[in-house]
């Protein structure tokens, strides 16, 4: 039978350890028994004492071995998680660097598309942009029309009124323009006075707390649930962290370290990794997730399916900024108008579709 990994004497041994409180009172109660209860020291032939230092060694080696591979396996399975979080962060970034670009775009095009729709007015109150157009490319001058109205309007006399409508719309963009004049929060989150301080990307956010000098892991109580935080010393009655996360989390993909013995810095893996977060718990202050600025990535560092799907948002953008339907309307769009052909008995007149 294999006793290299029994845990049937855990508890026998939790008991001696802590009544023995260090390893070598530990060691001595297992030699003591060994010497005055058995044989184990006195050899095949009842004098060599030799042999017994031999066994000790060989079990040691091996318990060395299997402790050796252990650590190894731990150490493997931390860089591939580390490799895998890295990998997905890159994507997300990406793709909201991505969609960011798509936006810019997109607003550029309706600016320009507003400066293309100005009409231009001449002195008789028609537009001329077409006609000036015209005039560029054949260079030939419009016949004079005479134009005899006579109208005793005054001008004064005409009230301008402005609508609810017109007077929201003044007053709108000047409440946009004070939301929009503070900075970009720092590294897309913020900081909760007293507790700690946060950054974000969209797949991940790392929280640090400050630590008193030289604390170590084995001082910390941390705990991560679905949509729970738990953080603090343990010589503290009450925890520095211990409320309700703002969104739900990846507990097996969450991590914790303690860096330069007095920072405890957690990464906390988001299950929807598409969107931004205002705070990591919801009793904090919340940022301004419109200011938020994810970094810069070119499409040409995506590997296939990342790529197509960043690709798509970029073209729902732009639909959506000329008032044009999204590809997944557009689907919907031509399965109806297929049905229709294949269905011509059917009356859609009076058809309410979403």
């Amino acid at each position: 039978m294999d006793f290299t990994n029994d845990d049937r004497f855990d508890g026998l041994y939790l008991n001696v350890a802590q009544t023995a409180r260090g390893i070598d009172p530990l060691l001595d109660t297992v030699f003591s028994f060994l010497r005055r209860k058995t044989d184990f020291f006195n050899g095949p032939d009842g004098q060599d004492t030799d042999a017994a230092v031999a066994k000790v060694n060989e079990v040691l080696q091996k318990h060395v071995r299997l402790h050796r591979d252990q650590q190894a396996k731990k150490d493997l399975e931390k860089e591939r998680k580390q490799l895998k979080l890295a990998e997905k962060r890159k994507k997300k970034e990406a793709v909201a660097a991505a969609t960011k670009k798509t936006l810019e775009l997109a607003k550029k095009e309706k600016d320009q598309q507003q400066v293309d729709d100005v009409i231009e007015l001449g002195n008789d109150g028609f537009d001329i942009s077409e006609r000036n157009a015209e005039d560029t490319e054949s260079a030939v001058p419009a016949p004079e029309v005479d134009i005899d109205i006579d109208i005793d309007i005054e001008k004064d006399s005409i009230p301008k009124i402005d609508s609810d409508a017109d007077k929201q719309e003044k007053e709108e963009p000047q409440q946009d323009e004070d939301e929009d004049a503070g900075p970009p929060p720092v590294g897309n989150g913020g900081t909760v006075p007293g507790k700690y301080t946060w950054t974000q990307t969209l797949a991940e956010l790392n929280v640090t707390i400050a630590l008193p000098e030289n604390t170590r892991g084995r001082d910390l109580n941390v705990v991560f649930q679905k949509n729970h935080l738990k953080a603090g010393l343990k010589s503290c009655s009450e925890p520095i962290v211990n409320s309700p996360l703002s969104n739900p989390i990846i507990c097996d993909d969450s991590f914790w370290t303690v860096e330069d013995g007095n920072r405890l810095v957690m990464s906390l893996q988001k299950i929807n990794q598409m969107e931004w977060w205002d705070s990591v718990c919801k009793d904090d202050p919340k940022i301004d997730v419109k200011k938020v600025q994810p970094e810069n990535s070119k499409l040409d560092d995506l590997d296939g399916e990342t790529r197509i799907t960043v690709e798509k948002m970029m073209f729902d953008q732009r639909q959506k900024a000329m008032g044009k339907p999204t590809s997944d309307e557009q689907r919907k769009f031509e399965a109806l108008e297929k049905f229709k052909k294949a269905h011509p008995e059917m009356d859609f007149s009076n058809a309410k579709i979403n």
